[in-house]
């Protein structure tokens, strides 16, 4: 009975074992390498796992934004008063971008070929992989956004612009082509 129970286990653990080395594991290399490749279509699994990848980069901006805001009000980054309003004014365009991404990232898990929640959510992205790549070369707060910047960067235009929001706007295109009418000949007629 004991060796029973011992090999059930170990079956239990190689089938899971197995689930988890097969699960595909979408991350910015998978996603990078399906953009460099010739056929860059996703699946649908994929276009929702990009959609849940690009939910955690703004998550993590979010947080990022959150210290960022934290550390110029309480004092623990020393700047000038006027750069320090400059600073809080970018920040508050970023806690603007990053508002608009989450409510995009809502509209497009909804709806996935929601065109212009996808537009909006690449503006939305590109501000923000901007002014933290501005952060990233000031010193003072390069510790505080760390490798965020360059990794927003990667997502942003050749991962989500080239798999996502060009097939989309293809679609789109298609869909409204007017269709082609053929032309009739015209009969010849002969003169009496």
């Amino acid at each position: 009975m004991g060796y029973r129970k011992i090999f059930l286990g170990l079956v239990i653990l190689l089938f899971t074992w197995a689930s988890v080395v097969m699960a595909e594991d979408y991350n910015l290399q998978y996603f990078l390498a399906k953009a460099s490749s010739e056929k860059g279509e996703l699946s649908k699994s994929e276009s929702k796992e990009l959609i849940n990848r690009i939910n955690e980069v703004v998550e993590k901006a979010r947080k990022i934004h959150t210290k960022l805001t934290h550390a110029i009000q309480t004092g623990e980054v020393e700047i000038l008063y006027q750069d320090g309003r400059f600073w809080m004014s970018k920040l508050e365009e970023d806690q603007r971008s990053i508002e608009e991404g989450i409510q995009q990232i809502k509209l497009l898990r909804e709806r996935p070929t929601h065109l212009m929640a996808s537009i909006r959510l690449y503006k939305s992205l590109k501000d923000l992989s901007s002014n933290f790549n501005a952060y990233n070369n000031m010193p003072l707060f390069s510790g505080l956004v760390g490798d965020l910047a360059p990794e927003m960067e990667l997502w942003v235009d050749p991962v989500f612009y080239k798999l996502h929001l060009l097939p989309l706007a293809k679609l789109k295109d298609v869909e409204k082509a007017p269709p082609q009418r053929e032309k009739k000949p015209i009969p010849k007629t002969k003169k009496p």
